[in-house]
């Protein structure tokens, strides 16, 4: 077999320099707007003569079904442009203008037939600036980074646009001012550039320039636009200062001053971008507020990791690809997130909480407070990128009263927050070296928050290259961690969760009480194939040792891992049969500690296919095979865990239809009866108008577990760890609603209701041997009932054990708090956005809340949705207005 191996290799790397085709760049050459012509009124008609001075380019192509085919329709463009800005005229012809779907959406959320234009102004062959409007006038803008890997839709500049219906198609008339884009000023310039077309009815994408659909770039394939000369790069001054008043309403408390029912709060603040050259910005937010940002979904975490939210705040998702370092690289999955920069650290929960005593009442601040945020960032016309975010959060105390007599106590202290990143491309992005380095800061003085580390100091460095035209890479990274602080925190650190440094049988890590330092190293390194025809592949190996911890700014959940993973993958390019295109991928994976130990093992098959009639259908399977935990005692010994099989099945109707119907169901099995889990997805979408759109989406969830952790016990100074079989239901509906009265002016409503139930039962204890082969060896099961093992006190409201048997009211070993839950949650926001003017806009919010626990594991979907809208709502009522400035 090494032989074959040995024979094919060579073939397909000749087969692959055979096949290589240099694409033909097209060109086009624009004019410049004499000072006596008058510039066009921007309204989608064409008319002014200054049109005149250029001619019509078309003869565009299909990129996508039929990649290098004529497209259904035609389209053609003219650009010009003087010294602040660059216009664009676009004529989409259309032989059945009645088809053209003009549809109203949110900004950056276009549907329907839509156009563009990429402008690689850097023409570094890996950014494009990146501007689209749809027949209905909805804007659309991006910037493209990585030669078109990386997309920030949050990047929202001002431009000015124009659409209009004619007899022969539809028009779009653009006007980009210069100070957007960023480029030298030489006297004579060449840039990057990209026009494309979706005829929506068909989901046919074409494109001015040729680029063919299994290419591994995208910007450096982009054509050229001649003829920009003279004009000068422009610095961007943009200041909008806000205000907001907001009311909250919620449940009175008798005899708690901070609970009367009700609160007013004001406030104001700034934001800016300032152009301190053309390619150095400056965006810096003062006070900054978060108020109408959308509340994060309903969650249910019974593990010991934290759980991952995604980042919603405009002024840290903006920009947000550049302070990018993963440490396990794109994909799906637990370690996906995992990142140097986790920007949720910024304005987090205080880590502290209030000690009250008898009589007392507390008022605590739900959030850390920014007293401000700045980024610089640029980029150089040799590829060197840099980016520098500085972040302070205010030191937050508690207010606490007694009969009128207050206290403070610090919850959290004065942070400094710094991140900063670096890269530099080589031959138009063909090889890229970066790094990147953070630091926490925390002033501490109170001995409550002496947990906390004092700093905490992180870095890595990135080296990619490709060849072959960008069709194959290699990559790699390192990165590091040290983090500082009193011993307290130190085992706070060395104990916690992500690294469990107490495992009594792990001989490569232990405890040491006398730390005042942990540092820490991880690295990534791959290398495969990303394009050029219907194959790619790829190995990857990570390693994150036992010491790395980047919690402070960063996102990771477990430490002490090597992983190896394989992938290869399918695709068709052009549709056949009853397909428009066909995907296949598969993965392989392994992962060990840093002992050696092999700790899981597993694979993956899945697909994905899209019909003629545009319905889509995706289906997969995972194996995790029998493997060893680390963590699954939270402390204690390895265990046995048993492997499993999950399956998944997803359809979708055809997405062009007003109705849009989609189902998402899964399955999977534990070996040995260790586990079952059944869930479903339905998701509806109903456009009735072209400004209105409804959408529902139920989910359900049932789950049994033989193993879910309860706690740990300690009896004759050996620790029992308590474990419990759990049925836990899940049920949530997330629904919405999408009026767009114009581009400019939406109403939007999202809600979600969400019912979560967890019975426990079958307590158990681990075993003296957590790793025996048989499964039901490394656990016993206590006898339940009074007299015997394990007993329910109503009374006490809790389980009493006696580990010898009899059990009584008054015989017992340890106590477990009934464990049992019943939640009951509901969120809503209500958001009426008018942009009245480009970059200006008036935010009217209304966001509601219920919440209810109780001890009762049942699931009655019924009585728990009736008495959900019992409890008692905090609403939040805001309205924040802003109003931007530019010079």
């Amino acid at each position: 077999m090494s032989k074959k191996i040995i024979y094919i290799i060579p073939f397909l790397f000749i087969t692959v320099l055979l096949q290589a085709q240099e694409i033909e760049k097209r060109k086009y050459n624009t004019k410049k707007i004499l000072l006596t012509q008058q510039a066009p009124q921007i309204d989608g008609l064409f008319n002014e003569a200054v049109w005149e001075n250029v001619k019509w380019e078309d003869n565009f192509t299909q990129h996508e079904p039929f990649n290098g085919d004529i497209p259904g329709q035609q389209t053609s463009f003219k650009i010009i442009y003087n010294d602040n800005y660059i216009y664009f005229a676009i004529k989409a012809y259309d032989s059945a203008p009645d088809s053209i779907v003009t549809r109203l959406t949110k900004r950056d959320d276009i549907d329907g037939d839509f156009v563009g234009v990429g402008i690689d102004s850097y023409h570094d062959k890996l950014t494009s600036f990146t501007f689209g409007v749809s027949a209905a006038g909805v804007k659309l803008d991006m910037m493209q980074t990585n030669d078109g890997d990386s997309q920030d839709m949050n990047w929202d500049p001002i431009w000015y646009v124009k659409t209009m219906m004619v007899d022969d198609g539809w028009n779009a008339e653009m006007k980009i001012p210069l100070s957007q884009l960023r480029f030298d000023g030489d006297s004579s310039l060449v840039w990057g550039l990209e026009m494309f077309r979706m005829l929506f009815r068909k989901q046919e994408l074409s494109l001015w320039q040729h680029i063919p659909n299994d290419a591994p770039g995208f910007i450096s394939l982009f054509g050229e636009l001649h003829g920009i000369s003279n004009i000068k790069p422009k610095r961007q001054i943009e200041i909008a200062p806000y205000g907001v008043t907001s009311f909250d309403t919620y449940e009175k408390e008798d005899g708690n001053p901070y609970k009367d029912g009700s609160d007013f709060n004001y406030k104001a603040g700034l934001d800016g971008k300032i152009g301190i050259t053309n390619n150095l910005i400056l965006d810096f937010s003062v006070n900054p507020d978060f108020g109408q940002v959308e509340a994060d979904a309903s969650q249910v975490n019974l593990s010991a990791f934290e759980t991952f939210y995604q980042e919603k705040r405009p002024f840290f998702i903006e920009g947000k690809n550049l302070f990018n370092f993963s440490v396990f690289g794109d994909g799906s999955g637990d370690m996906s997130a995992e990142n140097l920069f986790y920007s949720r650290r910024i304005g987090r929960r205080p880590h502290g909480y209030a000690n009250t005593n008898d009589g007392e009442y507390a008022k605590t601040p739900e959030f850390t407070n920014i007293l401000g945020a700045a980024k610089l960032t640029g980029k150089t016309k040799n590829g060197f990128s840099f980016g520098v975010l500085e972040s302070v959060t205010a030191e937050q105390k508690a207010e606490i009263d007694l009969d009128g007599q207050k206290r403070f106590e610090t919850i959290e202290p004065l942070t400094n927050y710094f991140v900063g990143r670096v890269q530099k491309d080589f031959n138009k992005g063909i090889t890229s070296l970066g790094g990147m380095i953070t630091s926490t800061n925390r002033f501490i003085e109170e001995p409550n928050l002496e947990y906390l580390h004092s700093t905490a100091l992180t870095g890595g460095l990135n080296f990619t290259h490709t060849w072959q035209e960008k069709k194959y890479y290699f990559t790699f990274n390192n990165m590091f961690s040290e983090v500082k602080g009193t011993e307290e925190a130190m085992i706070r650190t060395q104990r916690s969760s992500s690294r469990y440094y107490q495992r009594p049988d792990a001989d490569h890590i232990e405890v040491d009480s006398s730390r005042t330092s942990l540092s820490g190293f991880g690295g990534k390194i791959g290398i495969g194939k990303q394009g050029g025809g219907h194959f790619g592949y790829g190995m990857f190996f990570t390693w994150k040792s036992p010491g790395l911890e980047i919690n402070d700014i960063g996102f990771i959940r477990r430490t002490d891992e090597i992983l190896q993973i394989s992938h290869a993958d399918f695709r068709t390019l052009n549709p056949f049969s009853i397909f428009r295109m066909v995907r296949i991928n598969f993965a392989q994976w392994h992962g060990w500690d840093f002992s050696g130990t092999n700790l899981y093992t597993g694979l993956n098959l899945n697909s994905f296919m899209q019909f003629k009639n545009y319905w889509s259908l995706s289906t997969g399977m995972n194996s995790e095979f029998t493997g060893l935990s680390k963590t699954m005692l939270r402390g204690g010994p390895m265990f046995r865990t048993e492997g499993n099989l999950h399956n998944w099945f997803f359809v979708q109707t055809d997405e062009r239809k007003k109705l849009v119907f989609s189902l998402n169901t899964s399955n999977s099995w534990g070996f040995n009866n260790s586990s079952t889990g059944r869930s479903y997805n339905l998701e509806l979408s109903y456009r009735p108008t072209k400004t209105l759109q409804l959408s529902a989406g139920p989910s359900l969830s049932l789950s049994k577990t033989d193993l879910q952790y309860v706690t740990e016990q300690s009896l004759s100074g050996q620790a029992i760890y308590v474990f419990a079989a759990i049925n836990q239901k899940i049920f949530s509906l997330n629904f919405r609603t999408d009026l767009n009265l114009t581009p400019n002016l939406s109403i939007q409503y999202w809600g979600q209701p969400f019912i979560a139930s967890g019975e426990y039962s079958n307590f158990k204890k681990i075993t003296d041997t957590p790793r025996a082969d048989e499964y039901t060896d490394r656990f016993y099961t206590f006898a339940e009932g009074l007299g015997r093992e394990i007993y329910y006190d109503e009374t006490r409201g809790s389980y009493l054990v006696n580990e010898s048997g009899g059990v009584s009211n008054t015989n017992y070993d340890y106590m477990l708090e009934k464990p049992d839950f019943n939640i009951k949650e509901f969120l809503s926001n209500l958001v009426i956005r008018w942009e009245y003017t480009p970059g200006s806009t008036l935010y009217v919010v209304w966001s509601q809340s219920r919440n209810g626990f109780n001890g009762d594991g049942r699931f009655l979907i019924n009585e728990d949705l009736r008495n959900m809208f019992r409890i008692h709502p905090h609403n939040i009522f805001l309205i924040k207005f802003s109003y931007r400035f530019k010079a």
